[in-house]
Order: structure tokens, then sequence, then C-alpha cells
């Protein structure tokens, strides 16, 4: 079965408060987008990766590469105005049938278990996404009011979220709206079932200098 992965790197960096996007941060002594993509050929080097990136940012990935001697195939498509044009210019480039995995380039962390977890679980459910249960107090707010809820009713969503390449592709025909935060999003508007499966902690999401931090931090206890 084929398979695909779209890395989705579109992150400017506002909140980190750099001048350098976040995926080109280094981490380990390479950029942060580079343990992103090892992670997935870690897992199956015939892999095919589409990394989805802005134009502005192209050259500068080029160069990259260059220097940190980076060799891993992949293919570099434009990025759109939001995530989900992102997603969807990724999509184009990719037929046929099989799986596609799309990750947040900034998710270096993800564990090969859980990447391998999440494909082969979409080879019978079609729609599967990695979560990690809540552990802290949840409130949910109402005007000036709050209250408490079960937070074993949640679950906190990572990435790669994996789905057949049909489903996905027919899922990303409908117009654009909002409320789509994330592929499951966009694949439960159509009316298909997302199932879950077990993420990983470690699986961060880097957008804060503190989250930086943690992550070499994790990098050096490795």
């Amino acid at each position: 079965m084929n398979k695909y992965v779209i890395i989705v790197a579109g992150g400017r960096g506002l909140r980190m408060g750099s001048e350098l996007p976040k995926q080109f941060l280094l981490l380990g002594g390479k950029p942060v987008l580079m343990h992103t993509i090892d992670a997935f050929y870690r897992y199956d080097a015939d892999i095919q990766v589409v990394l989805v990136l802005p134009r502005d940012h192209q050259d500068y990935w080029k160069s990259l590469c260059s220097s940190y001697h980076f060799e891993i195939p992949h293919r570099i498509v434009d990025g759109g105005e939001t995530r989900f044009h992102s997603v969807r210019n990724g999509l184009q480039v990719i037929g046929g049938t099989g799986l596609v995995g799309v990750h947040d380039g900034v998710r270096p962390f993800v564990s090969k278990e859980v990447i391998e977890r999440c494909y082969l679980e979409a080879e019978q459910k079609q729609a599967v996404i990695p979560v990690v249960e809540v552990v802290e107090t949840v409130r949910h707010l109402q005007g000036d009011e709050s209250s408490t809820v079960p937070r074993n009713e949640y679950r906190l969503v990572q990435t790669p979220q994996v789905f057949s390449v049909p489903l996905l592709k027919k899922a990303y025909l409908q117009p654009y709206s909002p409320s789509f935060t994330d592929d499951a999003s966009v694949v439960e508007s159509f009316g298909e079932k997302v199932f879950l499966t077990e993420g990983n902690r470690e699986n961060i999401k880097i957008t804060t200098p503190f989250d930086l931090i943690i992550g070499k931090a994790w990098v050096e206890h490795q």
C-alpha cells in the first residue's frame, strides 16, 4: 500500500517572538523541521513526503538542506492562505490510492510507534487520529461564568492524522470553513467517522519559547 505524509510547515514564528520561522529554529544541532521529516523516514524509508512551505520560505529551506547535508527525499509544495488550503495543495500532488498522513512540521517528537499505529489502524478504519488524555482540570467558559467539566470526557488531539487517500481528497473538495481546525474536522464535516488511537505525550507542538526549552531538554535526554 502506498504511504504518504503531508508535512505542513507554514508558521511565521509570531508566538515564538523570533524573526526566524519556528520550523527552522535549531533543536539538537539541526532545524526542527529536519527532525520531523526524519521521524517519518525512520518509520518507513519508502514513505513519500510532501512538504508544504510558503513560497518565500522555500529557498531558505533548500539552503538549509544543503548546509546540513539533509538528503531525505521530499517534494515541496506551495503553502496556502490557511492550513486547510495548504493541505489541499499537498493533496493535489498525491495520486492513486493508499494512506496519507497530515502532520505538523513543528511536532518533531512523534514516536515511531504512534506513526506506525496510525497508519496500521487507518488501513481498516479509513480515518485515525492520535490523542492523549487531559491531565489538568478543564473549565467551560460561558460569558462571565465558568464551570468545571469532566476531563475524562475530553482528549487532546495530535498529528499525524491518517486517512485513506480517496477519503481525504473528497473531504477537501468542500468549501473552506473557519470550523476546520484540523483534518479530522474536515472529514467529520464530510460525514465520515473519525477513530481515536493513543498518541505520545512527548509529541508536543513547538510554538512558544517554553516549548523550545522543553524540546531541547528532550533531545538531550534521548
